[in-house]
């Protein structure tokens, strides 16, 4: 019973549960930037490259691959699909870029206002006003 216990405590301590969030969290992101890199700049590249679709791409290294589709050609023997790494590739920058700037943002929004320099204390005042008055009689005389 004790080792149940401790799984308990572990379990339901925060950090736990945090992390759990997070990385649900960063699955759900991760399907988001997914499907922008897949569905919007994918695209883009492929327009402005002439219509490729990198996702297609691949080296046959088996003479008995003769299809057109990278799903096709993985059927018929060994390929190395390049198009799908370039893809990734491609997504993990994107992931990378993101999370940069959303690191960015949370660290300005963290940074605290500076603190006030504590006043000093009263008989400092006074013997800084002592000193400015001495300053100021030395230079009328």
């Amino acid at each position: 019973m004790p080792i149940l216990e401790e799984f308990k405590k572990f379990a339901v301590r925060g950090n736990v549960v945090d992390l759990a969030v997070g990385v649900v969290i960063g699955a759900a992101f991760g399907n988001i930037v997914q499907s922008l890199v897949a569905d919007v700049f994918m695209p883009i590249v492929g327009a402005i490259t002439g219509g490729l679709d990198f996702s297609n791409y691949f080296l046959p290294l088996s003479s008995k691959v003769t299809a057109d589709t990278l799903a096709e050609a993985k059927k018929q023997g060994a390929v190395l699909a390049w198009g799908s790494f370039l893809t990734l590739c491609i997504n993990f920058v994107i992931v990378a870029w993101v999370l940069f700037l959303v690191v960015k943002a949370m660290n300005r929004l963290r940074q605290a206002d500076p603190p006030k320099p504590a006043t000093p204390p009263r008989q400092e005042e006074l013997l800084t006003e002592i000193r400015d008055l001495l300053k100021e009689g030395a230079r009328a005389s």
